[in-house]
């Protein structure tokens, strides 16, 4: 077997086995929350048979491994189950939301990547002279803030100081795509803030790292510009470090806008999420986990695979 075609099935069998111990863990991790299900659906008034029933009907008398091989196979099939607080279909009600996080998370993306990669170039053009320090201070600055901090410093500083945004991020189904913009303009500025730096410092380094090679030195003889050196030389070699770290950052904008959500009132995921947590609804929970590791691992993987097909060392063995 070639051997990249080798590293790539492993790679492919070790996500989908840490998927599985993802499961495993989400599921016991929600199973072992202090309090009473049948308790928190039906209130400190129910009787003993009435709540010996409801645990009875939700199956939450059977074993857990048999629980847990139950609910993963409806995972397999497609059933993610019912919420318990409204009896509606999770898997409808994940997807309608789900698309609204992607497309929070999409947004921001396309702004972020490119600008960090851009101001990583910049900074590894002027290395040690007054662009790279301004750059680096000011993107060390914004990733050292807390999300809900800087969530709500942009807030004030674009509802208040100068008001041309709402404060809530309200979607709703028949918008059209620029009022969707609009709306999530907020948000959007914060993760980007947030995901820019870690971005731009490892495109930084990764430039510089290979500035130190023979061909860069060959590249500066002939007379080549530096940015030239960088863009057409550096950069293409410097390209898998930058493509996990991208592909790290963009699993973080999935999984890790939950307190931007919250702060913004944006109907999405992690809003969905945090409303059946503090209802005591199980099987929410384990869903949009799942959801959220499944997505983590997903990316990771792909940039694993990216990082594998972009080394020259691996495409053409000797």
């Amino acid at each position: 077997m070639h051997p990249i075609l080798k590293l790539l099935v492993q790679r492919i069998a070790l996500g989908l086995l840490l998927l599985l111990a993802v499961s495993a863990v989400i599921f016991l991790g929600v199973e072992a929350l202090p309090g009473d299900t049948a308790q928190a659906i039906l209130g400190q008034s129910a009787t003993p048979q009435a709540l010996e029933n409801l645990r009875e009907k939700l199956g939450l008398n059977d074993p857990p491994l048999t629980r847990y091989f139950l609910w993963l196979g409806g995972v397999l099939t497609g059933d993610l189950g019912t919420a318990l607080t409204n009896g509606v279909d999770i898997a409808q009600a994940i997807g309608q939301r789900l698309g609204n996080t992607l497309f929070l998370a999409g947004c921001a993306a396309v702004i972020a990547v490119p600008l960090a990669i851009l101001l990583g170039l910049v900074a590894a053009r002027y290395a040690g002279r007054w662009p790279d320090k301004l750059i680096s201070g000011i993107t060390l600055t914004t990733i050292s803030l807390p999300e809900f901090v800087a969530a709500y410093f942009v807030i004030f500083l674009f509802t208040q100081a100068i008001p041309i945004f709402q404060p809530v991020a309200m979607v709703f189904p028949g918008m059209t795509f620029w009022a969707k913009l609009n709306a999530v303009a907020l948000p959007v500025i914060v993760l980007v803030l947030v995901v820019l730096a870690h971005m731009m410092r490892m495109t930084r380094a990764a430039i510089l790292n290979v500035m130190q090679s023979a061909y860069i030195e060959t590249a500066e003889l002939k007379g080549l510009s530096p940015m030239t050196i960088i863009w057409r030389h550096a950069f293409p070699n410097a390209i898998a470090p930058v493509v996990s770290v991208v592909m790290l950052n963009l699993a973080y904008l999935v999984v890790g806008v939950v307190v931007v959500e919250v702060v913004f009132g944006y109907n999405a995921l992690g809003q969905y999420l945090v409303d059946h947590v503090t209802k005591r609804d199980l099987p929410v929970v384990q869903a949009v986990g799942l959801i959220f590791a499944a997505v983590y691992i997903f990316l990771n993987m792909l940039a694993d695979i990216i990082g594998i097909l972009a080394n020259p060392r691996l495409r053409h063995p000797k």
